[in-house]
């Protein structure tokens, strides 16, 4: 029997008011997963009225009284770890391996948000007045609203529940409707735990409803997403109405420059592995490479030979790969569709360049050559396993070439010249550059895109930031 699930509002699991539901399958056998309700507004908004109601109770409370549930959340996802890895794998299409890290990992961010509870602060200014004080206080924003991908669907709960709650404030979370199985499990533990009601909602359903009231319900302090450009300028606009502030991870184009000077081992094994990560499907992959001339041959070759490699496959039956299918029957047209438009402007595909069988949403890795900045293929998101390759003369050119795109999210560059790192780091406009490793960022750093990649951003003491609000006071005491 097909699994229902319900809304979980205000710290118990509600029955659908409507009669429509989503069907959840599975990408690489599409089989019926499980349904979950189309909700309404109406079910959003109280699910909103929930998290208004407890979060003064929620604010009251002593910040590390706060992160002791943070903590009680995070073990309680370890003991169901195998559980929650199979049903991510099931539903998104990911390797276990990448299924059971998102697992750990978000236990790991719930505990280490838990322990900013004795660290974020506010301050004292100096006064130009004698015998006044003037304080900065942190303060919560209320309630908040968390508008959830596919792609990394359990973390992103955490990503965006986790710093919410340590610093007083409360949450609904709409999951994609492509990956809910998980985020009903969290709704499991967070009702097994016992987390006061209303803490913590979830309300299943699409953007233009449910993720529309979360945005413009006059009741939210904070909306954040991860998403589509298109998404968030949705977002924004329903924000706009009662200039509710707006938090946003949107897509990405990243660039990978590779120097002559490159270690080409290494560059190879981390474009790779920055590519292919869950099927090409993470914004902040590295989607385009542009390679110096002087070893454009080698680093072909090694890169061909190391895509010839790439293991793939339903990971539900094979443990050991290197990525799944691409989410939807819809997502595999993408990107046949974006491969066809390469090579009808001039690419030419080295390896790959096609779908696989005709069950599953499985695409083969892919390496485009003979491209041009002008190409869609270098200018537009792909998200999937496919990867354009050109050639360029100097660190001025590459850095101008990577720098000339209406996202600014990741970028990397290969090179064993600190001055050439350097003054690649000084000039490219992007939210985030790795030096010599593949593209996968800490949690106590800070994840933030620039231009279309998005608002604001998340993780480490900034990220922690986006939740707080200040209160400035001026005390007058003779």
């Amino acid at each position: 029997m097909t699994t229902h699930h319900q809304h979980y509002i205000n710290g118990a699991f509600v029955a659908h008011q409507g009669d429509k539901w989503i069907e959840v399958t599975n990408p690489a056998t599409e089989a019926l997963l499980s349904r979950v309700p189309e909700g309404t507004a109406e079910e959003a908004g109280r699910a909103i009225a929930a998290a208004e109601a407890a979060q003064p109770m929620w604010e009251a409370l002593p910040a590390v009284e706060r992160g002791l549930w943070l903590h009680k959340l995070a073990a309680a996802i370890r003991q169901r770890e195998a559980e929650l890895t199979s049903t991510i794998v099931a539903e998104g299409g990911k390797t276990q391996g990448l299924a059971q890290t998102e697992v750990l990992f978000t236990a790991d961010y719930l505990d280490y948000m838990a322990e900013w509870a004795r660290r974020y602060e506010g301050e004292i200014i100096n006064s130009d007045r004698p015998g006044e004080n003037i304080f900065v206080f942190k303060k919560a924003i209320g309630v908040t609203t968390g508008i959830l991908p596919w792609n990394f669907p359990f973390f992103l709960i955490a990503r965006k529940a986790a710093p919410a709650l340590i610093t007083g404030n409360t949450i609904v979370i709409k999951p994609s409707e492509l990956t809910p199985n998980n985020a009903a499990i969290f709704a499991e533990i967070v009702h097994q735990i016992g987390l006061p009601k209303g803490v913590i909602n979830f309300v299943y359903g699409y953007g233009p409803e449910v993720g529309q009231e979360l945005a413009a319900n006059p009741k939210v302090g904070l909306v954040s997403l991860t998403g589509s450009v298109n998404a968030g300028i949705a977002t924004m606009a329903a924000a706009a109405r009662n200039v509710t502030k707006v938090s946003l991870e949107l897509g990405g184009k990243a660039p990978a420059i590779v120097m002559d000077d490159a270690d080409l081992a290494l560059a190879v094994k981390a474009i790779v592995s920055s590519r292919v990560i869950n099927t090409g499907q993470v914004c902040n992959c590295a989607e385009r490479v542009y390679v110096q001339e002087g070893i454009y041959d080698r680093f072909m070759s090694a890169l061909t030979a190391a895509f010839r490699e790439i293991t793939y496959g339903d990971p539900a039956e094979r443990a050991a790969i290197d990525m799944g299918p691409l989410i939807t029957a819809a997502a595999l047209a993408r990107v046949e569709a974006k491969v066809a438009k390469a090579v009808e402007q001039g690419g030419k595909i080295e390896l790959g360049g096609k779908r696989v069988g005709e069950k599953g949403h499985f695409f083969e890795p892919t390496i485009i050559s003979n491209v041009r900045q002008d190409m869609e293929i270098m200018r537009e998101e792909i998200f999937g396993p496919v990867l354009p390759v050109m050639t360029f003369k100097t660190l001025d050119e590459a850095i101008a070439l990577a720098n000339d795109c209406e996202y600014g999210l990741t970028s990397s560059i290969y090179t064993q010249n600190i001055n050439t790192a350097m003054l690649a780091l000084r000039q490219l406009k992007f939210g985030e550059t790795y030096i010599n490793r593949e593209n996968f960022e800490a949690m106590q750093g800070f994840h933030a895109g620039w231009r279309k990649s998005g608002i604001g951003g998340a993780d480490g003491r900034h990220g922690l930031e986006e939740y707080l609000q200040t209160h400035v006071a001026y005390l007058q005491f003779q």
